[in-house]
């Protein structure tokens, strides 16, 4: 499977956890912050601020939470003012990665996402490096927490309303649309009744390195993990591809 339907079904298993740290909700208030402040605090007209916003609720945010962060990206509220970082860079195997942050500290941030390249088997890079490897995306995770998912009823929906490509991983069914596609695809899932867990924009490899290694999977797995966790992070992209038999043999 590829690196990001990989990793977003990675990062939805962690989400179960992690749903009850600060952690996630601050993320996702910067990213709306950032969002309403780059194209402006109409989420309809405002396709990236749309998608943070849907994220932010179905995470639970109170509206008052997500309105806060908006008027705080148009500059209607007081608050600290965040930055764009991207950092790129190779992993174990030569992944190329992409990290997103949005950071008040560029230097502390920059320290930050160094180390853990350094110290994981990574290399960063410099600017432009490996960005011409990937393209902006929409990507819907739609999964449900309480019930076993109607993996067959997603997928056709998914086809059916435009999807660009639509994996399934683990029970849950992840979709990939055109950047400008990503609202209408999401809605039309969640019209026809289906649980959509999240809504995003990510980067897309063109590329992809198959990873047959298990020591090398471990090691690419472990840096984007550690990455992924950095406070100031708020995305990373990879290139890899492991396939399920590796990825069942690293979770036992």
């Amino acid at each position: 499977m590829s690196g990001h339907s990989k990793w977003a079904n990675i990062k939805h298993r962690k989400s179960a956890q992690d749903a009850r740290r600060a952690k996630v909700w601050t993320r996702l208030i910067r990213e709306v912050t950032v969002a309403a402040r780059e194209g402006g605090g109409d989420p309809e007209s405002n396709p990236r601020l749309r998608a943070a916003v849907y994220t932010a609720r179905s995470n639970n945010m109170p509206n008052d939470t997500v309105e806060k962060a908006i008027k705080r990206g148009t500059g209607d509220l007081e608050g600290v003012r965040y930055e764009e970082v991207t950092y790129e860079g190779y992993g174990p195997a030569g992944v190329a990665i992409i990290v997103e942050t949005q950071t008040d500290n560029r230097n502390r941030t920059a320290a930050e996402v160094r180390h853990v390249f350094a110290k994981h088997g990574g290399k960063l890079g410099a600017t432009g490096c490996v960005s011409y490897l990937f393209a902006r995306k929409g990507l819907i995770v739609v999964a449900d927490e309480d019930a076993p998912l109607d993996v067959d009823k997603a997928m056709e929906a998914a086809i059916e309303h435009g999807a660009e490509d639509v994996e399934e991983a683990e029970g849950n069914v992840v979709v990939t649309t055109a950047m400008e596609d990503l609202h209408a695809v999401s809605g039309a899932l969640q019209a026809a009744g289906l649980p959509v867990r999240s809504a995003e924009i990510i980067l897309e490899a063109s590329t992809e390195v198959k990873i047959t290694d298990e020591h090398d999977a471990a090691a690419v797995l472990r840096l984007v993990g550690y990455l992924d966790d950095l406070d100031d992070v708020s995305r990373v992209s990879a290139n890899f591809d492991i396939d399920d038999d590796l990825m069942a043999r690293l979770d036992s």
